[in-house]
């Protein structure tokens, strides 16, 4: 439903085309039952096996699970009580930049991940792979020794073996000697390697971190003839442009960006509310917020900026290449207006995976708006060693080639894995004599090296590490080394004169050297004593979690002359020829990720594909490349869709890869985007095998965009987990947006065309909730449909991971998903985000379907489920007119891994086969909080409960609390005009509401 002159919103290409066979597929959601019920011959045998079923149900539901040990402490430690758990401050560093956190341990166990609130880069908020690093943790495939051509050998005969071959190195100062890292940002790793470079004056340290920003720091430089770190202060910005820069949910301080941009989409402040244009190939999340969005050639993101940058007299219009559409000249035109009219509280963002040009020319637009020390933050690099890692790539590989290289100690990273294709990583390094890697499991680099050493997880060592505005935390160990594990600064560490040194030494040390020289050190007390003021300080950085006035320098760099002539031409993209544009991916990133299942199983924001990468087009481009239909949506073998994709052959530069095709709706036609990070071939069990590797064809002069690209249709079709087609709505309508103009002119227009009963009009008598009475209010305009809610859900609930074959048959478990809605055409439609918990309804459908009792209704409002009871009926899944309930089929839960047993909340059942379960609004975390309420003899206080997806949020969309305090932001929330109840005209009363999308449109631009 929408309302009345509105476009509808749509959900699946089939669904906006209104394919009958489709709607006939949706009427039969289950099919096998509809055929049954409706064949008079067969109804008889269909309630003769459902009369067994329910016999059987009880069976089923009582599987035994395997007996455990339990063993008492001999001397409990005084720290910790059972059953109350303790937080300890860290970072997770990704990418050269780290974020806060704060970590539960359950006795010792790590058991999950929250963001620090006192952090700079996260303010409490925590991205998908911080959520899913407990996963890793206890992940069954990290490498459990350290092997010597696959022998397991003792740490000192690694140490002896690399002090030997350095000796060697000695009379030549290390000529023949290369280390190589990812983006170093750790202060003490750094010190460490220039000090093992002052003894080897002749070796060399290269860089090679796929995950990192090359073109970001390659663009500064190009603007400034120096490298410089930039930040920006979105809340202060009116106008933001996004050139292909997926700001809001990767890449460096995308956490804080995301709380910024939301704290200006706020309607009832409307004087306030922040535009946002996005230029951009592959639908981003940032792009999907955007109010105006322009879907172009990856290659035409550059020339775009050039029209841009002329347009606003930045650089002269000589410069230009080729003549844009009527429709892009006008887009641009009226962009350049709007951020003349905010000079200096306007944004212009280049994404990483955009040419140095288009960086230094979003530079040069920023200081020709006045933006420079207002909304755009310059600083000294954040990374320990800057550099242009490809090039320093591109040396190393030649100089292996060249056989002068003996010794090559990579730590960290996979770059046989993820080194440019034409590079041959792999080749070159089989030339060199000794290769050593550390790596947290036995993957494609560590096969091809003499030695392998395991690496601790960042919950197993000490470290340090800078965020993205150079703020250090201290990186603390909640659990001793599972498997053994080794630490960067143990195997750096392993060539200086110390190598007993552990790695709380070298960071500790290395801090205690710079309080000593600091300018208000005291140097009469030692800086060791349990009472120095050193030690005072180092205990309230571990509480804290962070290093106070560490931040990196803010600078002012000029801008370079003679910039324009500088830029290297633009080669404009011919017509009809393919493009390509290569991407991480959202889930498991450049491949680091790809063994975490919770990750695997996660569904893509735009794409909603699980355990697969695919090629990604538009639906036309997808249909002209599989010669007519791209996807088909099959019901068999399951209860919803799944799609059967058309597998291609995608050419580029010699090099070929096969995957499926998938149409993505706002898509640009002639063009693909393939995301990196699968087709591993040493992942571990669950990653290996998934999907196909992208790297293969990923040459070193098109690391992110690509032209003359060819893709050949085969005869095969692939099999896509896409959730997509799972819990469909019918075309009932869910999400509500209008423009800020039409809300500011009449508040009420989001309710226009939709009903909602009175509150008379039930057969259920009124409850009233004398207590506590819990509520949820989810604001659709501040979701940016990151995930981030249903990991922390995941982590938080015990959620198990099904699989691939289980999710095709629409058999998911996660208790929390996010829909994606869209609205106007297929070639570039409004895009809206919407998650859906379970709506603990009060006057819920569930509860009166279901024959024993075991969902029923709290006195406090909670839909509960009562675990023993549930015989698997499934009658109350089938009566939930929002689709969010989940049934254990079969034993999803691992009881046979004992690593995987560790990382479980011990305050939430583990469920068992036969099974129905769903959210719960963490009442786990509810009960917590009134048992220490009712202790200090009070209620519970706004804000002091926080649900699992509402913690992990990072623009505070979902807000939770108790709805008999008035003065609660639940209770505010749900008072504002925008507030709605999905599916209101059924009567189900949800305690789960919505705030409607605003978006703030250009009015010369229309919607």
């Amino acid at each position: 439903m929408s309302p009345q002159g509105r476009d509808p919103f749509w959900r699946t290409l089939d669904e906006l085309a209104d394919d009958p066979a489709f709607v006939e597929q949706l009427y039969n959601e289950f099919p096998s039952q509809v055929e049954a019920i409706t064949d008079p011959v067969q109804r008889r045998t269909f309630l003769k096996l459902m009369g067994a079923s329910l016999a059987l149900a009880g069976a089923g539901a009582c599987t035994r699970q395997p007996l455990e040990k339990i063993v008492p402490y001999v001397r409990q430690p005084e720290d910790i009580i059972p059953g109350r758990p303790l937080y300890y401050a860290t970072a997770m560093t990704v990418g050269g930049v780290s974020s806060g956190l704060l970590v539960e341990s359950h006795e010792g166990r790590p058991t999950k991940i929250e963001g620090n609130p006192d952090h700079p880069d996260n303010l409490g908020a925590t991205d998908v792979f911080a959520q899913a690093a407990v996963l890793d943790l206890y992940d069954p495939d990290r490498a459990r020794a350290v092997t010597n051509l696959g022998e397991i050998r003792p740490w000192p005969s690694f140490l002896a073996a690399l002090r030997n071959a350095l000796a060697g190195q000695a009379p030549l100062q290390g000529a023949n000697f290369r280390i190589l890292t990812e983006t170093a940002i750790s202060p003490t790793l750094a010190t460490q390697i220039r000090d093992v470079l002052a003894n080897y004056p002749q070796a060399r340290w290269h860089q090679w971190d796929a995950a990192a920003a090359d073109n970001a720091r390659a663009g500064a430089r190009l603007a400034f003839g120096e490298y410089v770190s930039t930040r920006y202060a979105l809340a202060q910005a009116d106008v933001i442009v996004s050139l292909d820069a997926d700001f809001l949910s990767c890449g460096p301080g995308s956490l804080r960006y995301a709380r910024d941009f939301a704290s200006r989409r706020r309607p009832e402040q409307a004087d306030r509310m922040n535009r946002l244009y996005a230029v951009e190939t592959m639908p981003t999340l940032t792009g999907a917020r955007a109010d105006h969005r322009l879907a172009v050639k990856p290659g035409d993101v550059e020339t775009v900026t050039r029209q841009l940058a002329s347009t606003l007299g930045v650089t002269p219009a000589s410069g230009i290449v080729g003549n844009e559409s009527e429709r892009t000249m006008r887009w641009i035109a009226a962009v350049a207006k709007d951020l003349q009219a905010h000079r200096g509280s306007s944004l212009v963002i280049a994404g990483d995976t955009q040419p140095p040009s288009v960086h230094a020319l979003a530079h040069a637009i920023n200081q020709a708006l006045g933006n420079a020390g207002r909304t755009v933050l310059y600083s000294e690099p954040v990374e320990a060693e800057p550099t242009d890692q490809l090039q320093g790539l591109r040396d190393l590989v030649t100089e292996m080639n060249a056989g002068s290289v003996d010794i090559l100690v990579i730590v960290g990273g996979n770059p046989v894995y993820t080194a440019p294709a034409d590079l041959d990583f792999a080749g070159a390094l089989g030339k060199v004599p000794l290769r050593i890697h550390l790596s947290p499991s036995m993957d494609e680099t560590s096969t091809l090296c003499h030695w392998h050493i395991p690496e601790a997880h960042f919950l197993e060592s000490w470290s340090d590490t800078r965020a993205f505005d150079g703020t250090v935390s201290i990186v603390q160990p909640l659990i001793a080394p599972l498997y053994g594990g080794r630490s960067a600064h143990e195997v750096i560490g392993a060539m200086s004169e110390t190598p007993e040194k552990t790695p709380y030494d070298w960071v500790r040390e290395y801090w205690m050297g710079r309080a000593k020289s600091s300018p208000g050190a005291r140097g009469a007390q030692k800086a060791d004593s349990p009472d120095s003021a050193f030690e005072k300080e180092w205990r309230k950085w571990l509480h804290d979690g962070i290093v106070p006035d560490t931040a990196v320098a803010r600078k002012t760099p000029r801008l370079a002359a003679g910039l324009a002539a500088a830029l290297p031409p633009v080669a404009r993209g011919e017509a009809g020829v393919i493009e390509i544009a290569f991407r991480h991916d959202p889930a498991v990133l450049d491949g680091r990720f790809a063994n975490n299942g919770w990750l695997q199983e996660l569904p893509k924001p735009i794409t909603k594909l699980t355990w697969d990468n695919a090629v990604l087009a538009s639906p036309a481009t997808a249909e002209r490349f599989a010669g007519g239909e791209a996807v088909r949506v099959a019901m068999s073998g399951g209860e919803r869709g799944h799609v059967n994709a058309r597998v291609v052959e995608v050419r580029f530069g010699g090099r070929t890869v096969r995957g499926p095709l998938f149409p993505v709706p706002g898509h640009p036609d002639d063009c693909v985007t393939v995301h990196l990070g699968y087709g591993r071939s040493r992942a571990g069990r669950v990653g290996t095998g998934a999907g196909f590797n992208a790297y293969a064809i990923r040459p070193a002069d098109a690391l992110w965009i690509g032209r003359g690209v060819e893709v050949v249709r085969t005869s095969d079709t692939h099999s896509l987990a896409c959730t997509q087609y799972h819990h469909l709505m019918e075309g009932r309508g869910m999400v509500r947006a209008v423009t800020r103009d039409e809300y500011v002119k009449d508040p009420h227009v989001v309710h226009e065309g939709h009903h909602v009963p009175p509150r008379t009009l039930t057969l259920h008598p009124e409850y009233a909730y004398e207590g506590y009475k819990w509520g949820m209010a989810i604001d659709v305009n501040a979701c940016i449909g990151c995930n981030a809610c249903i990991v922390g859900c995941t982590a938080e609930n015990n959620v198990p991971v099904v699989g691939k074959e289980q999710v095709l048959k629409g058999r998911e478990m996660h208790w929390l998903r996010v829909d994606s809605y869209y609205r106007g055409s297929a070639d570039n439609p409004e895009t809206y985000f919407q998650p859906v918990p379970c709506m603990h309804c009060e006057n819920a459908p569930c509860e009166v379907v279901c024959p024993v009792a075991a969902t029923v209704h709290s006195h406090e409002g909670l839909n509960d489920m009562v675990y023993n009871r549930c015989v698997g009926t499934r009658y109350c899944s089938n009566n939930c007119p929002y689709k969010v309930r989940r049934f254990n089929y079969h034993l999803y839960q691992d009881w046979e891994t004992p690593s995987l047993r560790l990382g479980r909340n011990p305050d939430v059942t583990v469920r068992s086969r036969g099974v129905m379960e769903k959210c719960t609004y963490c009442v786990q975390r509810i009960n917590e909080a009134k048992i220490e309420s009712e202790k200090e003899g009070r209620r519970i206080r706004d804000g002091e409960i926080q649900t699992a997806c509402q913690q992990a949020c990072p623009t505070q969309a979902i807000v939770f609390g108790d709805l008999n305090d008035a003065s609660s932001r639940v209770t505010q929330l749900k008072a504002e005009e925008r507030n709605y109840a999905m599916l209101a005209e059924l009567n189900t009363r949800p305690r789960t509401t919505y705030l409607a999308a605003v978006r703030n449109v250009n009015p010369e631009l229309g919607e």
